[in-house]
């Protein structure tokens, strides 16, 4: 730009001239460039859409080619007169009324007064921008216009909500539905306005940019140029991102933190509502359809990682409350405090008693059973002694607890029932019990203190415990109970929140032999995390001082999951011996369930 020459903004210095120029809208300009073309120009238009999207734009760019002194296939040169006049806006065939301040009948009484008078190009085209805002009597005056214009006039109607344009109106005229574009075009576009104005940002500025812009191409070139008149770029939607991932932790003293921080830095309470509320959608829309998420991929990830952090049932709960606390904060005294309750509620379901709250908490717990069940009970029956689920037998006692002096004997097996001559034992029966030693009698002098197998592993009473060495590069790996309390108390939280994210929410189903086996919920979690293996894998070994290998599964795959049965044990009938050493089981007489239960309680009789 020419030295002493106005800065012109970048959303008006780069306005497109042509229909080939506006991006995103090709169904529209496709229809429009036709109709120029082969001279079937309908006499009235609707462009709706959200701001930004190009509406006025196209209207112009209509009335330039409709007025162009030297058309090429339907789209104006740019160069003729009349072109030059309506890019300047000094043309006397286009006619721009704002709505939004001229809304009154005697506005609309005026303009429409001028609507027969002739003009020096061939189409006099009207443009009113915001017709939704019109009054009920000016639209009930343009209505009657609209309906039978002069034949030289094309009225270009522009509005952001088409519902409430009165549907007399919409009738009468062709409707074309505007879109936001992409990230991949806005970033096009936004890159191609940085290298034409000479900016010099990077690309992480346009990345910001495209995130600003939600898209809306004259948002975003709006916030490109404040970032150019910056210099530089300060990343606020980590802010949020900290904010949601204190959310997902269920930690309220973070949470308010994160507010605080974001008050001191000057941000209102409502803009960080909307901001944070903006985010939770895009993960939820990410975790829906992907394709909906107006992001780039590296911000569409963080986002669903988030989402599924959060869990779906407490992703609609904190919008359904954020939504709701914006609309309290129209008339709360201090709209922070507002802020703060919500999101307290949101990380700590126990302080919201609504039914949303409560039914979070019962899906929380049974995802939790379902993950954390089969470990927990694992690690109780090993702690107790007992058996695994389904055993009824009582735990064994210790062979110490017996006393020495009276040593507990065996009870003597029957015998067998003698066998007729010449009979041999089916299979079924079981293998007869090898003989015992003879029993010793009491008054056989015993060794003061037996040697037991027990016993020489264990060390002397108040000898020193043998020094413990780290484990060896070559030696067996950890346990799984020892996996899972470092990675609670040690592993993961040192990792960086963009690893934690992803595998905070599985758990070690195992140790093989060559690695150690962590199985996470979720398919979308397994992919994401399997190129973080070497960072994990560093802090692991950071922690035991040797490489632990990791891993990682589906929960629910085989071996995996709590619904794996364990197939039972094939036979070897080579292991059964001799089939002429067994012998018939002894009978044993049944016994009814009702002398069970007058064994079991003493005392009891039966009434009949």
């Amino acid at each position: 730009m020419a030295e002493g020459t106005p800065h012109l903004a970048l959303y008006r210095r780069f306005r497109p001239q042509r229909f080939d120029e506006v991006l995103g809208q090709d169904h529209v300009t496709r229809a429009l460039r036709s109709a120029v073309r082969d001279g079937k120009v309908a006499h009235a238009y609707l462009f709706s859409g959200p701001r930004g999207t190009g509406k006025t734009s196209t209207a112009r760019i209509l009335a330039m080619a409709l007025n162009c002194e030297n058309p090429d296939d339907g789209e104006p040169d740019g160069t003729c007169g009349s072109c030059v006049s309506i890019r300047q806006g000094s043309s006397l065939d286009v006619q721009e009324l704002d709505s939004a301040t001229n809304r009154g009948i005697d506005e609309m009484k005026d303009l429409l007064s001028r609507v027969s008078l002739g003009t020096p190009g061939r189409w006099k085209v009207y443009i009113v921008d915001e017709v939704h805002q019109l009054t009920s009597a000016a639209s009930s005056a343009l209505l009657k216009t609209l309906e039978e214009p002069p034949g030289h006039v094309i009225f270009v109607l522009a509005t952001t909500d088409p519902q409430k344009v009165l549907p007399t109106i919409r009738s009468r005229t062709q409707h074309f539905e505007f879109r936001l574009l992409g990230p991949d075009l806005l970033g096009s576009l936004l890159s191609d306005v940085n290298a034409r104005a000479s900016l010099g940002l990077p690309s992480e500025a346009i990345d910001l940019v495209v995130k600003r812009g939600h898209g809306s191409a004259r948002d975003a070139l709006s916030a490109l140029d404040q970032v150019a008149a910056a210099g530089g770029v300060d990343d606020e939607v980590g802010v949020v991102s900290d904010l949601v991932a204190a959310l997902g932790d269920r930690d309220p003293a973070r949470v308010l933190v994160e507010v605080a921080e974001a008050a001191t830095a000057g941000r209102d309470p409502r803009r960080i509502a909307t901001e944070v509320l903006e985010y939770l959608r895009n993960g939820f829309l990410a975790m829906q359809a992907r394709s909906l998420v107006m992001l780039a991929d590296e911000a569409a990830e963080e986002a669903e990682a988030q989402a599924r952090r959060l869990g779906t049932p407490a992703l609609v709960r904190a919008m359904e409350v954020i939504g709701q606390a914006l609309i309290d904060m129209r008339d709360a005294p201090d709209p922070r405090i507002t802020l703060e309750v919500a999101l307290i509620r949101v990380a700590s379901p126990e302080a919201d008693d609504s039914r949303a709250a409560i039914l979070e908490r019962l899906e929380r717990l049974e995802r939790q059973s379902r993950v954390e069940g089969p470990s927990r009970i694992e690690a109780q029956s090993a702690t107790e002694g007992q058996p695994r689920a389904g055993g009824r037998d009582r735990p064994l006692a210790h062979r110490d607890a017996l006393p020495r002096s009276a040593p507990a004997q065996p009870a003597p097996a029957p015998a067998p029932p003698p066998m007729p001559p010449g009979a041999k034992p089916a299979l079924g029966a079981h293998r007869q019990p090898p003989s015992r030693p003879p029993a010793v009698p009491e008054n056989t002098a015993r060794p003061e203190n037996p040697t037991r197998p027990e016993d020489t592993a264990r060390p002397p009473a108040g000898a020193p415990a043998p020094p413990t060495s780290p484990p060896s590069a070559g030696g067996p790996l950890p346990t799984r109970e020892e996996l899972t309390i470092a990675w609670g108390d040690s592993i993961l939280p040192k990792l960086r929140p963009g690893v934690k994210v992803y595998v905070s929410a599985g758990r070690f189903v195992g140790v093989d032999p060559e690695a150690a086996v962590y199985a996470l919920p979720d398919q979308g979690l397994l992919t994401r995390a399997e190129p973080l293996l070497p960072e994990i894998h560093a802090a692991m070994e950071e922690h035991f001082g040797r490489r632990v290998p990791l891993r990682l599964v589906l929960e629910g795959a085989a071996g995996t999951g709590p619904g794996v049965e364990r197939q039972p044990a094939e036979v070897d009938l080579n292991d059964i011996g001799d089939i002429h050493e067994l012998q018939d089981a002894p009978a044993t007489a049944a016994i009814s369930p009702e002398q069970r239960l007058l064994e079991a309680f003493p005392g009891a009789e039966e009434v009949s």
